[in-house]
């Protein structure tokens, strides 16, 4: 099916996002973007702040969708989980890369936004529960702390990855912290 016009802003909002920063995104930008014709971005959002308070719930919906538990082998030892979190790092530092800089961009502009940012830290905090869960089905102790620890190292690595060094091996430092959490 075809993309809407409401679909195609939100994907061009969220590449102007992940290559040139919140600064960039106005409404005629992601018109040009997205191959619209003017105006067409703000038949959906009338405002900057409308714009952006959909890419947030686009993103959000866009990694639940991407990251959806069924969807995902199941993990029963520390092997899958690192396995696993690897995977997920590198989707997200490689196809889904303008996304995760978008999201980090977002994150730093409007974390204090007490509307805006409120589905952003909703939506991290999904992740985390589902962290736990993972962590928990392998056998971590102390699932809530070993979840917060390894989403801080994936965004570390994120951000490395996205910013220093696009060829870091992922697999030693995950596989290290993973099974340091995971104990003797």
């Amino acid at each position: 099916m075809p993309a809407t016009t409401r679909e195609r802003s939100l994907e061009a909002a969220v590449e102007l996002l992940g290559e040139q920063g919140v600064r960039a995104l106005t409404h005629a930008r992601v018109d040009a973007q997205a191959g619209l014709p003017a105006g067409s971005t703000s038949n959906w959002f009338r405002t900057r702040r409308a714009l952006l308070a959909g890419v947030v719930d686009w993103i959000a919906e866009r990694e639940r969708a991407d990251f959806d538990p069924a969807r995902l082998p199941p993990m029963s030892g520390v092997d899958e989980l690192v396995a696993g979190l690897c995977t997920m790092t590198e989707i997200q530092a490689g196809p889904f890369a303008a996304r995760t800089r978008a999201r980090y961009a977002l994150f730093l502009e409007l974390a204090d936004d007490p509307e805006i940012g409120e589905p952003l830290r909703r939506q991290r905090h999904e992740f985390e529960r589902w962290t736990e869960g993972l962590v928990t089905a392998v056998g971590i102790p102390h699932p809530v702390a070993a979840a917060r620890a390894i989403m801080a190292l994936a965004d570390g690595l994120l951000m490395h990855r996205l910013t220093i060094d696009p060829e870091l091996d992922l697999r030693p430092t995950i596989d290290r912290a993973v099974r340091a959490l995971a104990g003797p």
